[in-house]
């Protein structure tokens, strides 16, 4: 199945967090989207590898993602070498997305930026054809290189390069991230167990204060944004959004 965007994440919920807007958007687009994260987040205070499995179905389920997959590293201690690097790439040449969505280079988070890098090396590395893959039929992988490659904006604060208007998906998007109920405050059986920096109800309003600050910034409700590597241009000014004054 080819997709037109493929997200990656370090942890189950990564991508809900920073980009769930942007992929609901372009579902309801009719494009196909679909999420591989790297690990299963088994290293969470909160939860298990079970519930964050049931709880990334869910919330797939909400956002209506056309795959998901689990890479199965090893939570915390995945490295960017050549054998993740290699299930990566076979993963984007399996998808052959247009846009890969990935972590960014650098945040509170370890996980985070090893997880941008190595995704940003990879989409790279897809593109030569003397890297040799198998697909899961055994037959040879073709090269393929993303078209664009976004990494999401997720705990530190950036400067985004490119902002996406997710205001008319934004109920969608938080209904996708309460999917996962052992992580973050989703109701008062939420104040059991260790707490952690994302289990109170403060951090689920700050990504509601994250996602009105970026759409302040073109004139919007809601939107979240992303850091770019390399410039990215539209084709008419008519894709330009207007910020009103």
């Amino acid at each position: 199945m080819k997709l037109f965007v493929l997200a990656f994440g370090a942890h189950p919920d990564d991508m809900e967090l920073s980009c769930s807007g942007t992929l609901i958007n372009e579902i309801k687009k009719g494009n196909k989207a679909g999420v591989i994260d790297l690990t299963a987040g088994e290293l969470g205070s909160r939860g298990t590898a079970e519930t964050r499995a049931s709880e990334a179905a869910l919330a797939s389920k909400v956002m209506g993602l056309s795959i998901r997959e689990n890479l199965g590293m090893r939570d915390g201690f995945f490295v960017n070498d050549e054998p993740h690097q290699l299930k990566v790439i076979k993963a984007i040449r399996k998808y052959q997305p247009e846009v890969v969505l990935a972590n960014i280079l650098d945040d509170r988070h370890p996980d985070h930026g090893r997880a941008g890098k190595l995704v940003s090396d990879a989409c790279f590395f897809a593109g030569l054809s003397k890297i040799e893959t198998v697909g899961d039929d055994g037959i040879p992988q073709q090269r393929w290189r993303p078209k664009h490659l976004l990494h999401y904006i997720q705990d530190r604060f950036y400067e985004p390069n490119l902002i996406v208007d997710i205001s008319d998906v934004f109920d969608q998007r938080m209904e996708a991230i309460k999917a996962y109920s052992t992580q973050f405050h989703t109701s008062p059986e939420s104040n059991k167990g260790a707490q952690t920096y994302i289990s109170t109800p403060d951090f689920l309003d700050a990504l509601v204060a994250r996602c009105r600050l970026m759409g302040k910034r073109i004139g919007v409700k809601y939107a979240e944004g992303f850091v770019t590597q390399k410039n990215i241009g539209v084709r008419n000014l008519q894709d330009l959004v207007l910020i009103e004054t």
